[in-house]
């Protein structure tokens, strides 16, 4: 009897957690579809669709989304390679000092983006690099390089050094070995940890405030809309987009790294 308290407490714990943790993004969600442009009040006073023609039609909304695509994808191609690259060599040699060395390659992700963002931002001034697309990549890239190598190295942990040699011995080259022997098994731990790259520079804000100057992102697009009293239902339908586009990539990811020991990004 007892055993049944304590199982029926717990579920009710996980659905209080559950709620708690995904109801503010329902009511993102119901408010989308409000007919009153102004408050939230509950519950709302009528349903429509029109917001989403709205937010089609808004010509201010595009050239954030463009940028933020661009960015994520160029931060994503970055974090790959040179993810994998540190991955290959901390996995794949022993020498004095490489745990502290990994430790400051993870130590990006761990930071609060506000240092991160004050930090890059400075390093911009005292080299004089005037802020573009390539300062909020290079901001973005500082916790991707971290989330493709933490799959990466965990992926390279679990492969065996024999087979890099059996390859090498057998005649091929680097790069064959790297084609042929490396990257099929390193295959969906990379893909997922580039897509979860690509999810996370999608939506962020804070470093990306530091390294944008005057350029606007879509998340900083929205940050700027929710202080202006109209149309907010907008911002909602652009809120759905955002989370579409981030919540596809890191569900493929789980998918791909669930049955192994990957990290599927180290909890950014």
């Amino acid at each position: 009897m007892l055993s049944d308290r304590a199982g029926w407490g717990l579920k009710l714990a996980a659905i209080g957690g559950l709620l708690f943790l995904h109801l503010p993004i329902l009511l993102i969600f119901l408010y989308a579809f409000t007919t009153d442009e102004r408050t939230y009040q509950f519950p709302p006073p009528g349903l429509t669709t029109e917001w989403f023609a709205v937010a089609w039609n808004r010509e201010d909304i595009w050239p954030p989304l463009y940028l933020s695509l661009r960015v994520a994808a160029i931060s994503t191609m970055m974090a790959m390679i040179l993810g994998t690259l540190c991955a290959a060599a901390m996995a794949g040699s022993r020498f004095f000092g490489r745990d502290q060395i990994s430790l400051l390659i993870i130590l990006p992700i761990a930071l609060p983006g506000i240092i991160t963002g004050m930090s890059l931002r400075s390093a911009f001034a005292v080299m004089e690099i005037p802020f573009s697309t390539w300062t909020i990549v290079m901001g973005h890239a500082t916790f991707c390089i971290v989330i493709v190598f933490n799959n990466a190295v965990a992926r390279f942990r679990r492969l065996s050094g024999s087979i890099v040699e059996a390859s090498l011995d057998l005649g091929a080259n680097g790069f064959q070995t790297f084609r042929h022997v490396l990257l099929p098994n390193l295959g969906t731990a990379l893909l997922a940890g580039g897509m979860l790259a690509f999810a996370l520079s999608f939506d962020e804000v804070i470093v990306t405030t530091f390294t944008a100057g005057q350029q606007s992102t879509l998340p900083i697009w929205m940050l700027n809309e929710l202080v202006r009293p109209r149309q907010r239902p907008v911002t909602n339908v652009v809120a759905i987009v955002v989370f579409v586009t981030t919540f596809v990539p890191i569900l493929i990811a789980f998918y791909l790294t669930r049955g192994g020991s990957e990290t599927a990004g180290g909890g950014k």
